[in-house]
């Protein structure tokens, strides 16, 4: 069976496919007037050798501009953009058709370039709108014959002198070869609709709702198909509340079993902000070892978590902490604390970086930390560089730094504890790489030295920024001892690249984090007081997604590609084949 984070890793790599079209409407507008004109160009002089050139190129560019329009009003929600989307890329593949046949008249000597490859121009691009309303404009297979060609006859027609229209129409072999791309077109579209069935019902409605939750920020149709197939689970969420005498400053370190995602905006794909502003701006929300089969499926879910989190017990509370223990085996690093009998590590490959931790690893430290009579160990993927899915070298490595950080907790003295905490919020940072939470540093003053730790409300972070961070730190005389991130999976742009997010560092340039980390670093030190720990624990019913789900797409996706690629296939083989006719 394969691991959540493999079939995410499988989708992640077709959302690079949600990229092909222009970025803007206006882009496809333009562009597909341009292509337009070309078809144009090279059907007057090449193939009509006519000088009308402004008489057909003005009636056709009309009836392309007015058919676009209607073809917004026939797609599911009515999107120009995705009319004109569709319309420059038909229009294209009309324009190679015409440059291809060209080309064979020009390669096998033919005495007169025949007006076929214009009409068989004509015919693919009405086939391909066929694929384009089933697939992604919320057509069914009836619908789409209707209107599939209501763009390229219209202009067809404008572009074909009139004397010819019933020759070229009723060319037996035209039609002949139109028919072949229009059953390949419909077979396809009915293969890839089921491809993932059993599991999933509808490929094409899947698209749809994902498209949606992408073009028109609206994760209700992709919501409403994940948590029809979301099973309720009991969840538990760790803090570790940090709360002064004097009562000025209450700041948790939270660390959630539940894994932010699907992807932005559906489900709880922004939770850590939520998390955070829920605690009134002071917090980190950690990662914790899950994957994306925790993922909440909606927005109701994610409120009836948040609304839970009121109801937290305190399993602990002290006044003390041990001094943090680094061990590194390799490429692996552990660092951890003890406050009372709760360990706090946190796990990290940095600057090489990992997939998220696989559950093994808890459970294999979590049943070695019961044999060394700790109360609880509470687990920190720190998420802070780029990297594939764990070695099993790596795993072992890191299993054995953290075993070993646990064993030197034990024999560590305990001391008073002092913190201070301070945030960005002031800071009104805006750059693509970072999410709503901003960043944040905790400072712990313990037996006398200060320690910093850092968090991003970011998903990921570039390899080896942390370590120019840590660095800047060294050489301005603070420890720092770790960068976290949330993995959050919000978004306030739309990114176009094949991961779908920015990892912080990405576009920050590491200067830049290097000076902001410390800046609040040095108010966070300026807050420090004297205080207590409570360890919160919590355990609540929500729906998850499962890894059932991510599986079936991750299937569906496959199996549909595959289609795709033995049609397309196909498809060129009898292309070539009739440019010998």
């Amino acid at each position: 069976m394969s691991e959540p984070h493999s079939d995410v890793s499988k989708i992640h790599k077709r959302y690079t496919l949600t990229l092909i079209n222009p970025s803007s409407f206006y882009h496809s507008l333009i562009i597909s007037v341009i292509v337009t004109s070309l078809l144009v160009t090279i059907t007057v002089f090449v193939y009509l050798e006519s000088e009308d050139f402004v008489f057909k190129l003005i009636p056709v560019i009309i009836a392309l501009l007015i058919t676009q329009y209607i073809d917004s009003r026939f797609t599911k929600n009515k999107e120009y953009s995705k009319a004109l989307h569709m319309s420059l890329f038909g229009n294209s593949l009309w324009l190679l058709t015409a440059f291809v046949g060209f080309l064979s008249y020009l390669v096998l000597n033919r005495t007169e370039i025949p007006f076929l490859f214009i009409t068989e121009g004509m015919f693919l691009f009405a086939s391909f709108r066929i694929g384009i309303f089933t697939t992604v404009l919320g057509a069914d297979i009836k619908k789409a014959w209707l209107v599939c060609f209501i763009q390229p006859l219209s202009m067809f027609l404008a572009l074909t002198p009139v004397e010819m229209w019933y020759q070229v129409l009723t060319d037996v072999q035209a039609l002949g070869i139109g028919a072949t791309f229009l059953a390949i077109a419909t077979i396809w579209s009915i293969l890839t609709d089921r491809a993932g069935r059993p599991g999933v019902k509808s490929t094409h409605a899947m698209v749809q709702a994902y498209l949606s939750s992408l073009s028109k920020d609206d994760p209700t149709e992709v919501e409403s198909i994940l948590s029809e197939r979301s099973r309720s689970s009991k969840v538990s969420t760790s803090q570790i509340r940090f709360h002064s005498q004097s009562e000025n400053t209450d700041f948790r370190l939270v660390i959630p079993e539940i894994h932010p995602g699907p992807f932005h905006p559906v489900g709880g794909s922004n939770i850590p902000y939520l998390m955070y502003k829920n605690m009134g701006s002071s917090a980190m929300i950690m990662h914790g070892v899950s994957n994306h089969s925790l993922n909440l499926p909606s927005k109701q879910e994610v409120q009836q978590y948040l609304q839970s989190l009121s109801e937290s017990s305190v399993s602990q509370q002290g006044l003390t902490c041990t001094e943090p223990i680094i061990f590194q085996v390799n490429k692996t690093r552990a660092i951890g604390l003890l406050f009372g009998k709760t360990a706090l590590l946190f796990l990290s490959l940095s600057p090489h970086g990992m997939e998220d931790l696989p559950s093994q690893v808890k459970t294999e430290i979590e049943q070695f930390s019961k044999n060394r009579n700790f109360e609880r160990v509470l687990i920190v993927d720190c998420h802070n560089a780029m990297g594939e899915e764990i070695s099993q070298d790596d795993f072992e490595d890191l299993l054995a730094a953290s075993k070993s950080c646990l064993d030197s907790l034990i024999t560590k003295d305990a001391f008073p504890l002092e913190f201070g905490y301070a945030n960005s919020s002031e800071m009104n940072l805006d750059v693509p790489d970072l999410a709503m939470g901003g960043i944040g540093v905790l400072c712990l003053r313990i037996n006398n030295k200060k320690y910093f730790l850092g968090w991003a409300d970011a998903n990921n972070m570039e390899n080896g920024v942390r370590e120019k961070v840590v660095e800047h730190f060294s050489n301005n005389g603070y420890e720092l001892l770790e960068i976290c991130t949330s993995d959050t999976h919000y978004s306030h742009t739309r990114v176009r690249n094949k991961k779908g997010y920015y990892q912080f560092g990405f576009i920050t340039k590491p200067r830049q984090m290097e000076d902001w980390y410390l800046q609040i670093a040095k108010k966070a030190e300026k807050n420090i007081e004297q205080g207590s720990f409570e360890i919160l624990e919590h355990e609540t019913n929500v729906k998850i997604m499962g890894s059932t789900i991510l599986q079936d797409f991750s299937k569906a996706v496959d199996n549909s590609m595959k289609i795709t690629k033995g049609f397309l296939l196909g498809c060129l083989g009898f292309f070539m084949l009739t440019m010998f006719l």
